[in-house]
């Protein structure tokens, strides 16, 4: 029973911090500085999670030619170079591994 009360109060808490920020956001003028350095929270967070993924798959750094998820991920990178579409990208991306991963 502890572990529901646990997952109750993490889910409570989480909420409690989301709404906050809404609701927040409309009564409170945010700084243009503060509002220019959020733009890059997305593409950093995206980076942390992705990295780690591409470049240590298997725990230590991996920057072989045998490292398919990062021959996959530098396909990825120059479809969202060229093309500029997410979708585009992420196809792309997954398609290159699952070719990779199939034929190598």
């Amino acid at each position: 029973m502890t572990i529901w009360r646990l997952l109750i109060a993490m889910g409570a808490v989480t909420y409690a911090t989301r709404i906050s920020m809404i609701a927040l956001l409309g009564r409170v003028e945010i700084p243009g500085v503060i509002r220019r350095a959020l733009r890059y929270v997305p593409p950093a967070v995206l980076s942390a999670i992705i990295a780690p993924a591409l470049l240590r798959p298997d725990g230590p750094l991996d920057l072989s030619a045998s490292n398919l998820r990062l021959l996959a991920g530098l396909v990825a990178i120059l479809v969202a170079w060229v093309s500029k579409n997410v979708m585009l990208t992420i196809a792309a991306g997954m398609g290159a591994f699952w070719l990779l991963n199939t034929f190598l």
